[in-house]
């Protein structure tokens, strides 16, 4: 049973990196000084949380004590390919809703908010996040309810899903993991603790990476996921449309502060990123179905019938097991 069940979650993991139109947004490539690496390679891509076609990967986690704030629904689970970079390389992350094209809207264009990158020793353990990048809100709006520029709509999406970093100067050799995040703030104005339905919207997806070279510095003592950001942070909880030069509302007196959650950028980071030029991409742009989804922990594996529906064949449940020591990955199994 304990096989059949380790089978299962490998055959999510392995039908977990493609989307549909349902989806919000996570990242589909990586290109590393303008090369791309694949599509999905490297990438640790979030569950789907139901069958097709009405199911989507990458449904907003919105509880900050869960521990799919690390690295998603599945984020616990490798995948075979790591991508290799060098301090100083320029990285890339695609991102995407419904396919890996220019066409793609990228993510709503009302989810405005902050994007972030951290980078981790691969695996994580209690505050080893170090954040490296951020953008926040860089432009307030200039009429009532004007939400402002914001990372995720008026700088990503409106560079087709183009997120850009540097790898740290002269980071030591080893194997990492990068988490980045969008998040969006259109329903921050309550509180996930006291309202479900609402609260801020995290995507948090995370990147393999392994950093090759001689360089010596170590990462310093970061933050923890879950545990790095609190239901009060003005950051989190926080109404996008009083980032306006007018605001309307009467608690928008402090409409010009927005704090970024999470610890300030580490020192040790690059102060600028400059934007390289894509390269084409390498793999498939579009969707394919999936077989495999997680719904409150059950996870399950169908095949499908003449019509084109799916069809359960199995179930298991997944707990989140994080290992505590770096292994090389390995492909998954077949049922």
């Amino acid at each position: 049973m304990k096989l059949k069940s380790q089978a299962l979650l490998a055959a999510a993991v392995a039908v977990a990196n493609v989307s549909v139109a349902q989806a919000h947004v996570f990242i589909w490539g990586v290109f590393v000084n303008g090369v791309d690496q694949g599509t999905f390679n490297g990438i640790r891509i979030p569950a789907y949380n139901g069958p097709p076609p009405r199911g989507y990967s990458n449904s907003p986690v919105k509880d900050l004590n869960s521990i799919d704030m690390r690295c998603n629904v599945l984020g616990d689970k490798q995948v075979p390919h790591t991508i290799k970079v060098a301090p100083g390389d320029n990285i890339t992350f695609d991102w995407h809703h419904n396919n890996r094209t220019i066409a793609d809207d990228v993510i709503d264009i009302s989810h405005h908010g902050p994007a972030l990158v951290y980078l981790a020793p691969d695996p994580p353990t209690e505050n080893s996040f170090v954040k490296i990048w951020e953008k926040g809100l860089y432009e307030l709006g200039s009429a009532p309810f004007s939400p402002g520029k914001w990372a995720t709509t008026s700088d990503i999406k409106a560079n087709n899903g183009l997120m850009n970093f540097r790898i740290p100067a002269n980071l030591k050799a080893g194997f990492y993991l990068i988490r980045a995040e969008m998040v969006g703030l259109h329903e921050a104005d309550a509180r996930f603790d006291q309202n479900s339905w609402r609260g801020a919207q995290f995507y948090p997806n995370c990147v393999q990476i392994e950093v090759v070279g001689d360089g010596d510095v170590e990462l310093p003592e970061g933050v923890s996921f879950p545990g790095a950001y609190r239901y009060d942070d003005p950051g989190v909880h926080y109404n996008i449309y009083c980032s306006t030069e007018r605001a309307p509302l009467a608690p928008c007196t402090d409409a010009s502060i927005y704090k970024i959650p999470g610890p300030t950028v580490w020192s040790g980071a690059w102060p600028e990123t400059t934007k390289v030029a894509p390269g084409p991409v390498t793999g498939p742009t579009t969707a394919t179905r999936w077989s495999s989804w997680i719904q409150q922990s059950i996870v399950t594996t169908a095949t499908f019938n003449q019509a084109g529906s799916p069809v359960p064949v199995a179930t298991s449940r997944y707990t989140a097991s994080w290992s505590l020591a770096y292994a090389t990955p390995t492909a998954p199994s077949a049922l």
